[in-house]
């Protein structure tokens, strides 16, 4: 993915009340079939980035955090799981912001993040709240869903996002920032393309556990942003996943 690095563009939009969607585009002339790479920032009293991007995608995404507030004063950098694009350029963002923390599950602190990162980790238990001022947002340990098992996911309680990384990953390069369309279809014809789920057997569960905050955004690392029922869209998937 890295080599593949070179959109000069990085497109920043609102999709709801101090959350905003950082995506690059990487067009089909660099990636078959086009993809794209999303952050989202939630702007506070403590502001928190969601997902990082590859390291080399660094300066772009620094950019576009910029036309919002300054880098310097970024409180939390989080992310699902251990992987480039979740957490690539996690040390250029610690040494721009100097009292920004990663924060993760217990277990992605314990077997990588306290060992890479420039400052130790600030780890969250399963359920943990964490306030940043208006928004709270809490961790929700999913292990293997959809892979590693450090994975889990966060959700934020005033607006009811979800930021699910790679769940409901959607190809191509062109995406609305927030839409009410069909994802689930998009996203299942990826999966089965290039099967990144580690297939636990916990999958009901875990579904259910997330399914049970009842988000109104589902926030994708891959694709569009989506709005609606996330509840009835996660059990969908559970049931596909469980076929």
């Amino acid at each position: 993915v890295l080599s593949l690095v070179g959109s000069e563009m990085c497109i920043r939009d609102r999709i709801s009340d101090g959350i905003y969607r950082i995506s690059t585009p990487v067009p089909p002339s660099m990636m078959p079939g086009g993809f794209t790479f999303n952050q989202y920032l939630i702007v506070d009293d403590s502001p928190l980035l969601y997902h990082t991007g590859p390291r080399k995608m660094f300066p772009l995404v620094s950019q576009a955090i910029g036309t919002v507030i300054p880098v310097q004063s970024l409180r939390y950098i989080c992310f699902s799981h251990y992987e480039a694009d979740e957490c690539g350029s996690l040390n250029d963002f610690l040494e721009t912001a100097p009292a920004a923390e990663p924060l993760c599950s217990r277990v992605a602190k314990m077997v990588s993040i306290d060992d890479i990162a420039v400052r130790p980790a600030h780890a969250l238990a399963d359920g943990e709240e964490l306030s940043l001022g208006k928004h709270i947002v809490r961790w929700i340990d999913t292990p293997h869903l959809p892979h590693g098992w450090e994975c889990g996911h966060l959700f934020e309680t005033t607006t009811k996002t979800l930021f699910c990384g790679d769940l409901f990953t959607q190809g191509g390069h062109e995406h609305e920032p927030l839409t009410t369309a069909d994802i689930l279809t998009s996203s299942e014809e990826m999966r089965g393309a290039m099967d990144y789920f580690s297939q636990t057997r916990h999958v009901q569960p875990l579904i259910e556990k997330l399914a049970e905050t009842s988000p109104r955004i589902l926030a994708c690392m891959h694709g569009a942003a989506w709005q609606g029922d996330g509840a009835e869209l996660l059990r969908q998937l559970g049931k596909r996943l469980a076929a």
